[in-house]
C-alpha cells in the first residue's frame, strides 16, 4: 500500500509542473496591434510588454509623429533586437491620421 501511495504522489508531483507550464502560455493579441493607433492597454496585449514599456512606446510615437517602420520600435528603451523579433509577428503599421483628413 505504501508503494502505491508513493507512486501516486510521485506521479502527481511530476505532472503538476507540466500542467502549470501549459497554463502560462505567452500573451498574444487576437489580431495585429497597430503601432500608430494602439492605446497603452492594447500595447500591453503584446508579449513581454508591460505598462511602462507601453507608455514609452506612446511617448516615442508622440515625439516622432508616429512610426514609419516597425523596426523603429527598437529605438524605444527596453526593446532590443531579441524582443523585437518576438513582437514582430504581432505588429501592424498604418498611417497616422492627419488633422486635415480627420476634418473631412
Amino acid at each position: 500500500m505504501s508503494n502505491l501511495f508513493t507512486s501516486t504522489a510521485l506521479a502527481l508531483a511530476l505532472a503538476l509542473p507540466l500542467g502549470a507550464a501549459t497554463v502560462r502560455s505567452p500573451r498574444a493579441p487576437q489580431r495585429p496591434v497597430n503601432l500608430n493607433t494602439a492605446t497603452v492597454t492594447e500595447l500591453m496585449q503584446l508579449p513581454r510588454i508591460g505598462q511602462k514599456t507601453a507608455e514609452r512606446i506612446l511617448a516615442f510615437r508622440k515625439q516622432h509623429g508616429g512610426f514609419q517602420r516597425t523596426e523603429e520600435l527598437m529605438n524605444v528603451k527596453g526593446i532590443g533586437e531579441k524582443s523585437f523579433a518576438k513582437l514582430k509577428p504581432f505588429l501592424a503599421l498604418a498611417a497616422v491620421p492627419t488633422p486635415a483628413a480627420a476634418k473631412k
